[in-house]
Parts: C-alpha cells; structure tokens; sequence
C-alpha cells in the first residue's frame, strides 16, 4: 500500500500546488503579486520535481494516469499496480482540489465561475478561446513527449540522479506552451479534481483531457517500447 499512498500524496501536492499557484497568486490577479504563466508553469514543474525525490524511489512519482499508462503500455507495470496507481491519483487529485476550494472560498467576494480552481477548458470564453481541434492536438502531443521524456530519462539510456529534474523542467515547458490553449493538462487526474467542483463547462469539456493525454501517452509508450528499448544493452 506504500506506493499507492505515495501516489496518492504526490497527486494532491501538484493539484494543490499548481492549481494553487494559479487560482491564487496567478494570472487572473491584476496586481503586482501576480506570477502570471510563468510562474504558474514553475510551480507545475518544480511541485513535480519536488515530489520526484520525495516518492520517486517508492512508487517511482507518477502521479498522473497518463504516466501510469504510458509505463503499462510499455510493459513496465502490472495491470494490478497500474489500476491502484490510477484510483490513488483520482482520489488525490479530488482531494488536493477540495483543499484548494476551501482556501479560495475563503477569500472576501469568492464565486466559483465558469472553469474556476484552474480548471482545464477551451473554447469561447476560455482563455486563448482555441477551438476543439487545437485542443486535442496540443495535448495529445505534449503528452506523448513527456512520456518519452519520463521513459528515455528512467531507462537504462538515461542519468537516473537528474531524472526528477529532467522531468520536472519537461512539465514546466509544456505549461509554458499549452496554458494558451487548454490550461494544460497532459494528466487527467489533474483534470478530474478542479473540474468536479467547478462543474459546468470543466466537467462538460473534461473527456477531452482524458482522452487525449492517454491517446499521447500511449504513442509515445509504444514508439519507446518497440523503438529504443527493444535494443539489446551493449
């Protein structure tokens, strides 16, 4: 149960932390202390790097089902693992958002609109208003390289001490990107938490952020596993 829990923890802390960094110090504040995208992107990659240390040698950080599928697809997990990784992730990713939205209602004059607790979208409305296409494809894409990075950087081929970072900065230039278009989700369970209690449009939208990321994750599990890590170690 170790690494489910840590699965669990690790999930909740980058909800809590980038969807945190967003909804109360991001880019909708209008004065000086605001971060902005950068800033939201930071807190992104290093809640990942910072969790890739604290739990990487015990569940190896996941914390996305994309990751887990990506790994599963590549013949790296059992079925069995692969399941509970999964639930613990949805469950702290409900839970992490669930802290956030207690924090932010506490703030004079809180509504949740549409898309709050940094919720993932597109559309009118939705930030760079992109439409449906643009969605799909820059998930699906950013998705797949950062599998490719997650299992090119923790194979034999990669530096096991820098992984955490590699993967981490990784996380931290797809925002940068992506947060235009969709908010970036590239983990459906980062997805799932903010949108359950935003309801509406979030919780309408929310089938793309599954089926995208693991639509990358898989591709990309696939192009490794039969690509790179079929060859033989010299």
């Amino acid at each position: 149960m170790k690494k489910y829990f840590a699965e669990f923890i690790g999930t909740f802390s980058l909800v809590l932390f980038g969807c945190g960094a967003a909804v109360i110090a991001g880019i909708s504040q209008t004065g000086p202390s605001g971060i902005g995208l950068l800033g939201i992107s930071i807190a992104f990659g290093f809640a990942l790097v910072a969790m890739a240390y604290a739990i990487g040698g015990i569940s190896g950080c996941h914390i996305n089902p994309a990751v887990t599928i990506g790994v599963l697809t590549a013949g790296k997990m059992s079925v069995k693992d692969a399941v509970w990784y999964i639930i613990a992730q949805f469950l702290g990713a409900i839970l992490g958002a669930g802290v956030l939205y207690l924090i932010a209602s506490g703030q004079p004059g809180f509504a949740m609109g549409e898309w709050a607790l940094g919720s993932n979208g597109w559309g009118e409305g939705y930030l760079g208003g992109y439409d449906t296409s643009s969605a799909f494809v820059i998930e699906a894409v950013m998705t797949f390289l950062f599998i490719f990075v997650i299992l090119g950087t923790t194979s034999r081929f990669g530096n096991s001490t820098m992984a955490g970072l590699a993967i981490g900065v990784t996380l931290m230039l797809i925002h940068l990107v992506t947060i235009p278009v969709t908010g970036t989700s590239v983990n459906p369970a980062r997805s799932l938490g903010p949108a359950i209690f935003a309801g509406g449009k979030a919780l309408a939208q929310l089938w793309l952020f599954f089926a995208a990321p693991i639509t990358g994750a898989i591709i990309a599990a696939i192009v490794w596993r039969f690509g790179f890590d079929h060859e033989k170690k010299h």
